[in-house]
């Protein structure tokens, strides 16, 4: 048995027409870039860290701030800034309209990917703000973002059981990352026509490695807020940074933060890539090769 979409057919076509729309287009791919641009400066620092005596573990806010430390820094994250609003427009146009599928039937799976689709805008709208706050010269909190919201949640009726349950859903989109990648499900995203082999066979390597990466950096998040559910500990829950801080603490650390650190780097172009080849809406009739 199949679910109507809760959103009608009348408005999937102006949906999909808006998202297919130039400036649309070029928001999109902006985002992408910008993503790209973001991830690679957290895995440069990370392998930094890792390899040599410079460097540090951090996440994309404090990639963000590396940046606008630049010189030419203020200008390049008003960019970024443009790209990631951008991302976040688009990804809330997949998550409201779905525009890239043309029936109205849905499953459990694509409810998931919308789902995504919003928590990634969410996400995305915070690294956003961030930007602008630093473009302006507001000074980043110390504060560490997801122990405050971890322990806001612990503080409810049921608190440890939401984290818990939440720590459990992020160690699937780990599975679900790794899987993708051993797969290269990806590739379907591809306006392979417009791709020559070697940046297809490019766009696969770089692909696999980026999203295994991820992959483990999610799956150690999820761990750290399990443990912290289990412990009624806040300070134990941790992000991007502190997940990259946990691999080099382990025995061979610098060796497994170093993988993991060019994997985000590879994540890193495997998004400009996308910036670049990415199909933004499923087109009707695919051209031939």
């Amino acid at each position: 048995m199949t679910r109507r979409n809760p959103f009608p057919s009348d408005l999937q076509k102006p949906a999909r027409q808006a998202a297919s729309h130039p400036w649309m287009d070029k928001l999109a791919r902006l985002g992408y870039a910008a993503k790209g641009i973001v991830y690679f400066v957290v895995g440069l620092l990370a392998a930094q860290a890792a390899f040599t005596t410079g460097g540090r573990t951090t996440d994309t806010s404090g990639a963000l701030a590396t940046i606008v430390n630049q010189p030419f820094g203020r200008f390049l994250l008003v960019l970024i800034t443009i790209g990631l609003i951008g991302y976040v427009l688009w990804r809330t146009v997949q998550a409201l309209f779905d525009p890239a599928h043309s029936s109205d039937e849905t499953n459990i799976k694509r409810i998931a990917q919308r789902m995504g689709y919003a928590f990634s805008a969410i996400a995305y709208t915070g690294l956003a703000w961030t930007a602008m706050k630093l473009i302006i010269g507001t000074k980043s909190s110390n504060s560490n973002a997801t122990q405050d919201w971890t322990a806001r949640f612990m503080a409810q009726p049921f608190g440890r059981w939401a984290v818990g349950l939440a720590g459990l859903v992020v160690i699937g989109v780990g599975i679900s990352y790794l899987y993708e990648a051993y797969k290269a499900k990806f590739q379907r995203h591809f306006k392979h026509y417009q791709m020559s082999e070697t940046e297809r066979h490019w766009t696969k390597w770089v692909g696999q490695i980026g999203i295994t990466a991820r992959g483990v950096v999610f799956g150690i998040i999820g761990l750290f807020l399990v443990l912290a559910a289990l412990h009624s500990n806040a300070s134990e829950a941790v992000g991007l940074g502190g997940a990259l801080a946990a691999l080099a603490r382990q025995p061979f650390g610098p060796w497994l933060l170093g993988i993991v650190a060019l994997g985000l780097i590879a994540y890193s172009i495997y998004s400009l890539t996308e910036a670049r080849y990415r199909r933004i809406t499923q087109p009707q009739q695919q051209p031939k090769h």
